[in-house]
């Protein structure tokens, strides 16, 4: 007799995990996947880049279709949102939301009966609670039917100004999407400067570069409230910094797990409230119950800490580890090192491992060095300009973290440091990396080598 699989979300996590499962036990798994959106298997990372019109259509962020899973097996349920789990009963209730039952406006229910529940509900933005928060023309960017309402108003109300809250990787993402839709951008964060994961001298040349390409940047600033016309839509955003006129406003103040529906379970939680793993994506105390994605927690391999990082990149990797395991295989997810890229217009911001402040809060001791070079040899043509900075412990010289953040051919030389960060190496071995070198490329000290260099002086004098 087969057993019964229920995965709750169907994109990076859920279906990597589901198909992986299917793929390695066939039909001895019964595998029915429940999402209460309209699409699956798509790219949120690529939503901005779609708004900004880099992106052509919804189709190119979506690399497998409903029909395309449901081919390979799996009974995918689209429009079909859990909403309870009995631990008791092992079920699931659901809710068919186009549905007609009694009451149709909401859709008839259903349970449905599992011996394996995979939890991947990925995370839901953080919407600042003030006055006007929900009106018409505040928009997130979480799901490709964010996305479309977002086209939606670009094409429906033909904005001039765009408010975005937030100065993060989405707040970033999003400004440059609207000033290459060619609207007037102010972005309003409450951090000391935009891209709070990095230090704040970091983050100031972020913010200088940002104001450089004409985003007026507005920092340390509470939202208070958005106002709004008399039809309902936002016209402005209220801060403690003044008021800014916006036709559109664009959150971008992060997200946070969404594991309410497991909690209410009695399923456990973390600091940061996502479910809580162990190597094999196994929820604990839950015989049965997995989780990946940004739902959950992940140990962060240079503090020790569990953190929460929702990255497409760790959501594919735990789904299939989770798929792995439950297909009778082994695998496990280890942890992050919190290696993140992303650019706004032709600035790329690049970082990886701890900033100093996560170094204090551990209890590192550490020193750090900050070198200013170029992308390619100086007299190579194309040359530009990177700033690399590491965050060092002192006396082992051990890496802790780096952050880049530079013009075009800066933000993938994180990856050399990821990977020695990844390895616990020293500023002294980095330092005598066998990287490749060519004029078009990197200057014959490379800038990852030079920072390293420098790091290494400054460990062996004890500084």
């Amino acid at each position: 007799m087969s057993e019964r699989v229920v995965v709750i979300g169907a994109d990076a996590a859920g279906m990597s995990a589901a198909s992986q499962a299917k793929r390695m036990r066939g039909d001895d798994l019964e595998v029915t996947v429940l999402e209460r959106g309209s699409h699956t298997s798509y790219s949120a990372c690529g939503i901005p880049y779609w708004i900004a019109g880099d992106v052509g259509s919804v189709d190119d962020l979506v690399a497998r279709t409903a029909e395309e899973h449901r081919a390979n097996g799996i009974d995918l349920r689209m429009r079909n949102e859990a909403v309870g789990i009995d631990m008791d009963r092992r079920e699931v209730e659901v809710r068919e939301l186009d549905g007609s039952g009694a009451d149709s406006s909401r859709g008839s229910t259903y349970r449905l009966g599992f011996d394996h529940l995979v939890i991947a509900t990925g995370a839901r933005p953080r919407r600042p609670e003030v006055p006007g928060i929900d009106a018409d023309g505040v928009l997130g960017v979480q799901t490709l039917d964010d996305g479309e309402r977002f086209l939606d108003a670009l094409q429906s109300r033909r904005p001039q100004r765009a408010v975005v809250v937030g100065g993060g990787y989405i707040g970033i993402e999003m400004a440059e999407a609207m000033v290459t839709r060619g609207l007037s951008v102010t972005v309003v964060t409450r951090s000391p400067e935009p891209m709070a994961t990095l230090d704040p001298d970091m983050g100031r040349q972020v913010h200088e570069a940002m104001e450089g390409m004409g985003i007026d940047v507005r920092t340390g600033a509470v939202i208070e409230a958005v106002e709004t016309s008399a039809d309902g839509w936002a016209r402005a955003v209220v801060t403690d910094a003044g008021e800014f006129a916006a036709d559109l406003v664009v959150l971008g103040t992060g997200v946070s797990p969404e594991t309410e529906l497991a909690s209410s379970a009695g399923l456990p939680v973390g600091r940061w409230g996502g479910l809580v793993t162990d190597l094999q994506m196994r929820v604990f105390d839950a015989e049965g119950v997995w989780a990946a994605g940004d739902c959950v927690e992940s140990i962060d391999l240079v503090s020790g800490n569990r953190v929460h990082v929702a990255l497409g990149t760790h959501a594919n990797k735990q789904g299939r580890v989770l798929g792995t395991n439950l297909g009778g295989g082994y695998a496990t997810f280890p942890g992050v090192v919190g290696t993140a890229v992303s650019k706004v217009c032709e600035l790329e911001i690049a970082r990886t491992g701890l900033k100093e402040k996560d170094c204090d809060a551990v209890g590192f001791a550490y020193l750090t060095v900050r070198v200013d070079s170029t992308t390619r040899a100086g007299y190579y043509p194309g040359a530009q300009p990177v700033t690399v900075k590491l965050v060092v412990e002192q006396r082992t010289g051990r890496l802790l973290g780096a952050q880049i953040v530079g013009r075009e051919g800066s933000a993938k030389r994180i990856d050399t440091l990821a990977v020695a960060l990844w390895n616990h190496m020293t500023v002294e071995e980095i330092s005598a990396l066998d990287l490749g070198y060519a004029p078009p490329f990197s200057p014959v000290w490379d800038p990852v080598l030079i920072a390293a260099r420098k790091a290494a002086d400054k460990v062996r004098a004890g500084s």
